[in-house]
């Protein structure tokens, strides 16, 4: 879509240059921009300017800057212990996108966009990913991927924040995950993406598509269905859109969820 309504791009080249006047937003991939009519949008600060680096790897784990395309992350190659990276190949693609929107599309921006189905964000909680987000004054702040988003559209960011990076902990590359994903029709929006986590310091299970926000399940060890199924059957927050009812994400979810104890059980022996 046109943004007509559009009047100035600016390209800083350092974070002194980083700032929003009013009508202003920030511009990585685009892919949401520009898919739909912004009201009162005047101008665009392309944050692809400051020129950060895709990726880095280190001893900690890995490093993805805010405007690392989905593209460039699917071709990072993972160490060889890297036991959850299958996980960045079914996120990308339950966004059933094309090969030129993971070319365009950036990891911040799914995030920032915080949509329920948003497959990037499920990738990131699930991997326990820190947020390093700028601040105007000059400074910055860590935040959990699994509390910067607050809802639909809605983010924990204050005006003039700015997602710098998503920093991966090595112990959450290192561990074992699953991947549950429903729809109601075969290429259709994501109704219900479950996923998880697991290794010997415990189990985390997460929901996105099907609730408002990222739900995050942790337990010390693998659980047992049972115990899941009880924490989800009392959760109360179910997304109500025309990809699906309440009724039926709840439903899917928690068979999914079964399935997932099975998995980590069936590759812990019975135990984490």
């Amino acid at each position: 879509m046109d943004l007509v309504s559009v009047r100035t791009v600016r390209t800083p080249s350092h974070r002194d240059d980083l700032s929003f006047g009013p009508g202003e937003h920030p511009l990585a991939g685009g892919t949401w921009l520009y898919s739909e009519e912004q009201p009162g949008l005047t101008g665009l600060v392309d944050l692809t300017a400051l020129g950060w680096r895709d990726t880095e790897h280190s001893a900690g784990g890995l490093r993805i800057a805010a405007t690392c395309t989905i593209a460039s992350l699917l071709r990072v190659a993972p160490e060889d212990d890297w036991r959850a990276w299958p996980l960045v190949d079914r996120c990308a693609n339950a966004l059933l996108a094309s090969f030129k929107v993971w070319n365009q599309a950036t990891v911040g921006g799914n995030v920032a966009v915080a949509l329920p189905a948003g497959a990037i964000t499920a990738l990131l909680v699930t991997l326990d990913a820190i947020a390093e987000v700028w601040t105007p004054d000059g400074g910055e702040r860590r935040i959990p991927v699994a509390d910067l988003v607050t809802g639909p559209r809605t983010t924990d960011l204050a005006p003039g924040e700015v997602i710098r990076a998503f920093d991966v902990p090595r112990a959450a590359l290192v561990a074992h995950t699953g991947f549950r994903r429903v729809s109601l029709s075969p290429h259709g929006r994501t109704g219900a993406l479950v996923t998880a986590r697991w290794s010997a310091s415990g189990f985390v299970l997460v929901v996105t598509g099907a609730t408002p926000r990222p739900l995050v399940l942790r337990h010390p060890g693998v659980p047992t269905a049972a115990e899941v199924d009880a924490r989800l059957a009392a959760h109360d927050a179910w997304y109500d859109d025309p990809h699906g009812s309440p009724d039926w994400r709840r439903a899917v979810t928690r068979r999914f969820a079964a399935e997932l104890v099975a998995e980590a059980l069936g590759t812990t022996g019975g135990a984490a």
